[in-house]
């Protein structure tokens, strides 16, 4: 026999953070920290995923938005607070301006900070320090029932042991306070002149205060689980949620700040004595002017960070003398029970059975109701009164464009994080669901109608604001304001559906539960409808919202292809066809164009209209072979085929469907040269030689688009609609692609290759009808 290794303090510690480590990394990919042992029993095989691949993007597009933050925040108080700047030149009437970001980088490079700079620049990373506690206090482990240090206690090791490891792994990891802290310091050591090892000075300051951070926030959990139900510290899961995102807010203002802000009277009143705290000392020891003051600086710091940590490791064993239980404390009971609403009040509730649980477990749920009804508010809120002064605020409300953006962003909010949360909410009880006498799908579709009402109130509140102060522009207020009404329905369809997504109901931590990258592309979806909103043109509004329903729509039938699988850890639904890939496919063609078009003409020199026939041609030659690779691959059903049928059923539908077509796009041609409407509407097609036109219009048009919008786009919304509803939004999507003059006759178009495809099943109909289509419209 061998002997066991012992066990000592050290290796103990380092296998509980390992352990902490290898579930966050199962988070987002099958990283494994350590050999493999030879022998181990292989684990039931899971669905095959790629979710990894979007975590990393979406993590390192926001770790360079953080980065970009600390480095304007550097810029702004240089510019603002350091004495006689070169970055700022008085206006004639005495106001600073902002003229040279240059100037002031090249000062910050200079060096050192000027006094009321670092003075700023230690309130702005205190406030991020306090943050990284605070944040983590407001997650749901805290108020989840079963808590993980009742079963560290029965590991065969000291208790001391055990609470310097709970430190040590929350030290490394808290992606919070990593994702918080670490790009304020690497900006701090590049302006400070360390260039490219800045990174890894950053890493190394954060790595110095989270420890500070993670003693703190045990403190503060270890205390509440102690001494408060379960019910109370979901109350307090709300509070650090509602208070933890102003301070946030408050730290990255500094990046937005301007002459008259309130963010910049805060910043010139920050105490000196701050520069004096771990904060304080770290940025002074990374902005050193020589090593010796680097190193005293240092061991100052590290005596300040050592004292506190020793103190609280006695507090949390003071805490904890009489074991990890509090004797009936975290039992909760309601003392009198609820009684039923009475009449008058039970007529105005919702009369789905559905809506009525919803809007009770709203009621019932203090978090829920403030993370869902008050978080959006504060956080627009947030971002108004720091980073806009008065003048500024009244322009906003005279303003119909910001006046749109900030209610569609509240109601955007408010689905994420509501809508977006529905089955995660479900918690143990998601299975009963499937036990209803109904579809899962059916009581899905009931949650995002009761959330997109509950998200309209506060578009229609500040819609009626908005005609109180600026009554005048009514009619550009109802306008703007008519993108956000249509747009609030759409995305409480989008965020349930990568609900669906991002749920993970089988994880028993309650922090792996939802998938945060998912959320990340919502928001991402949510600014790109921003857009729209804001946009002046009704072109640019009409296709991204057509876009944005056509997205919804596709996120609807792959959440309810899930849904069946959901509580499966291994099986993965049956791959088909899909409006999503259409959607992909799409982008895809147009992508390949450009990037085509741009290469032969400006690297090969090909004349313009060779090259777009065959960017054109190319490009749906490879979008074609792609998806049929992916489709053979993935042994995917219900595929379009050139031919399903009889060829002669196939061609008179074609000459039926393209006659209607024909004949409705010559009398719209006749009506617009009669009218004379878009005089230049065919400038640019009369440019191409006449056999480039008819290989282009007549040849790889029909082939390329049919089976990418008829095929796939129509195929998909076939399976979850009825045939009029796939029709008109396959066909609107289809037309807003064209030139504005086209886009009526192009839709007929569509609609009647839609109608000749869902008869035939075969893509030669759609194909003819558009070929026939486009040679009369040429010949015209």
């Amino acid at each position: 026999m061998t002997a066991r290794r012992a066990t000592t303090p050290a290796r103990a510690i380092w296998l509980i953070a390992r352990l902490r480590l290898q579930r966050l990394a199962n988070m987002v990919t099958r990283f494994r920290f350590g050999p493999k042992k030879p022998g181990s029993r292989p684990a039931t095989p899971a669905k095959q995923r790629i979710g990894w691949v979007l975590s990393a993007l979406l993590a390192m597009a926001m770790l360079l938005s953080v980065l970009n933050v600390s480095r304007q925040s550097m810029l702004n108080m240089q510019c603002f607070l350091a004495p006689a700047s070169a970055c700022l030149q008085v206006r004639h009437n005495g106001e600073p301006a902002r003229v040279n970001l240059d100037a002031a980088a090249d000062e910050l490079h200079a060096g050192p900070l000027a006094p009321p700079v670092r003075a700023a620049l230690t309130l702005q990373l205190s406030l991020l320090f306090l943050v990284s506690v605070m944040l983590p206090l407001s997650s749901r482990a805290i108020a989840a029932a079963d808590w993980d240090l009742e079963w560290l206690v029965t590991l065969p090791a000291r208790r001391a042991t055990l609470l310097r490891a709970r430190v040590f792994e929350r030290t490394l990891v808290n992606p919070t306070g990593w994702i918080l802290l670490a790009p304020c310091c690497t900006m701090l050591a590049w302006y400070a002149g360390f260039r490219w090892s800045a990174a890894w000075i950053g890493a190394a300051g954060a790595l110095l205060l989270l420890p500070l951070a993670a003693m703190l926030r045990t403190l503060a959990d270890t205390g509440l689980r102690m001494s408060l139900a379960p019910s109370q510290l979901r109350n307090v899961q709300a509070v650090m949620a509602v208070v933890g995102l102003p301070f946030m807010y408050l730290a990255y203002a500094f990046g937005t700040m301007h002459a008259g802000s309130p963010i910049l009277a805060i910043a010139r009143s920050a105490p000196p004595w701050m520069l004096w705290t771990p904060p304080g000392l770290l940025l002074r020891t990374i902005d050193a002017a020589t090593p010796s003051e680097a190193l005293a600086l240092l061991a100052l710091l590290l005596l300040e960070l050592a004292a506190p940590l020793w103190a609280g490791m006695h507090l949390l064993r003071y805490q904890l003398r009489h074991g990890v239980v509090a004797a009936g404390a975290r039992e909760s009971a309601r003392s009198t029970p609820r009684t039923a609403p009475a009449g008058r009040f039970a007529r105005l509730l919702p009369a789905s059975p559905i809506k009525r649980r919803e809007l009770r477990l709203l009621s019932r749920d203090r978090n829920f109701l403030i993370q869902s009804l008050l978080l959006p508010l504060i956080i627009v809120g947030s971002q108004l009164l720091l980073t806009g002064s008065p003048d500024a605020l009244a322009e906003i409300a005279s303003s119909p464009k910001f006046m749109a953006g900030m209610a569609f962003g509240i109601g955007s909010y408010m689905l994420l994080l509501s809508a977006f949360q529905t089955l995660n909410n479900e918690g143990q009880s998601l299975w009963m669901l499937y036990t209803f006498p109904r579809s899962l799908e059916s009581v899905l579709k009931e949650k995002a109608q009761f959330w997109a009402a509950l998200a309209l109130v506060y578009p229609l509140l500040i819609l009626g604001a908005a005609l109180w102060f600026a009554p005048g522009m009514a009619a550009a207020t109802l306008s703007r304001f008519a993108m956000v009404l249509a747009g609030v329905p759409i995305f409480a369809v989008i965020a349930v559906a990568l609900g669906v997504f991002a749920c993970d109901p089988l994880a028993e931590d309650a922090r792996n539960k939802i998938k945060p990258s998912y959320s990340y592309l919502y928001m991402m979806l949510s600014g790109l409808y921003i857009y729209a909103v804001s946009a002046d043109l009704w072109s640019h509004k009409l296709v991204l919202l057509v876009l944005m329903a056509s997205l919804a729509a596709a996120l609807w039938q792959k959440a309810r292809d899930q849904l069946p699988y959901l509580l499966d850890p291994a099986v993965a639904p049956p791959a088909r066809v899909s409006t999503a890939d259409g959607l992909i496919a799409a982008m895809l063609f147009f992508v390949l164009q450009g990037a085509i078009l741009l290469a032969f003409t400006a690297l090969a020199k090909v004349p313009p209209g060779e090259a777009l026939v065959v960017a054109f041609s190319a490009s749906g030659v490879l979008v074609y072979a792609t998806m049929r690779l992916v489709y053979w691959l993935g042994k995917t059903g219900g595929v379009p085929a050139m031919l399903a049928g009889p060829p002669a059923a196939a061609l008179g539908w074609a000459l039926g469907g393209g006659a209607a077509a024909a004949a409705f796009a010559l009398g719209y041609l006749h009506l617009i040269a009669r009218w004379q409407l878009f005089p230049d509407a065919f400038g640019a097609a009369g440019k191409l030689e006449g056999y480039l036109l008819f290989l282009l219009a007549v040849v790889a048009a029909p082939l390329c688009e049919e089976f990418i919008f008829r095929g796939l786009v129509f195929g998909g919304l076939r399976r979850s609609m009825g045939l009029v509803p796939s029709m008109l939004m396959s066909s609107a999507l289809f037309s807003i692609i064209h030139p504005a003059a086209s886009v009526l006759p192009v839709f007929v178009l569509g609609l009647c290759t839609a109608y000749v495809y869902d008869k035939t099943r075969a893509l030669l109909a759609p194909v003819l009808v558009h070929a026939l289509y486009n040679a009369v419209v040429l010949v015209q």
